[in-house]
């Protein structure tokens, strides 16, 4: 089994709190030591107590599933002898209600634009069988109830 780890740290700071006016600004640390400023989405608390310009837990969770799908991809599209210039995914998440009535992320759409270089270019046929594939062993995507879609590049 393996174990990833993450510290989310948040202080009160003196502010008021049982009046729900206190920051949701907080920080999350990784194991090789890169901290990230995080907080709710300004879509779910209004600014002030949200920070609009840090990674909130549901674009958060947008990019890990872009992400996870995308180094499947990449390690696939290799093992098959096709060369990735770049990948560039603009992913979206919907946040709605769920079958139970609660708030969820229901669906998270990859869209990623692919350039592929070298000798050997995939037919779109092989380009989504790979995306089958990544989407298949992407640890995110399996442990996820929300629907992972990818979508052509727009």
């Amino acid at each position: 089994m393996k174990q990833f780890d993450a510290r989310v740290a948040w202080q009160r700071a003196g502010q008021p709190f049982l009046d729900q006016r206190y920051s949701r600004a907080h920080a999350w640390s990784f194991d090789g030591g890169l901290q990230v400023p995080a907080s709710s989405s300004p879509l779910s608390v209004p600014v002030p107590m949200s920070d609009p310009a840090a990674v909130d837990p549901e674009e958060a969770l947008v990019a890990a599933a872009s992400s996870c799908h995308m180094l499947f991809f990449l390690s696939i599209a290799a093992q098959r002898g096709f060369v990735v210039d770049s990948y560039d995914d603009r992913a979206l998440g919907l946040l709605d209600q769920d079958a139970g009535g609660r708030a969820a992320l229901v669906r998270i759409e990859l869209r990623p634009a692919i350039v592929f270089g070298g000798e050997r270019r995939p037919e779109a046929a092989d380009i989504a069988q790979i995306h089958h594939l990544a989407h298949e062993k992407c640890y995110v995507a399996n442990s996820l109830k929300a629907e992972v879609v990818v979508m052509e590049a727009r």
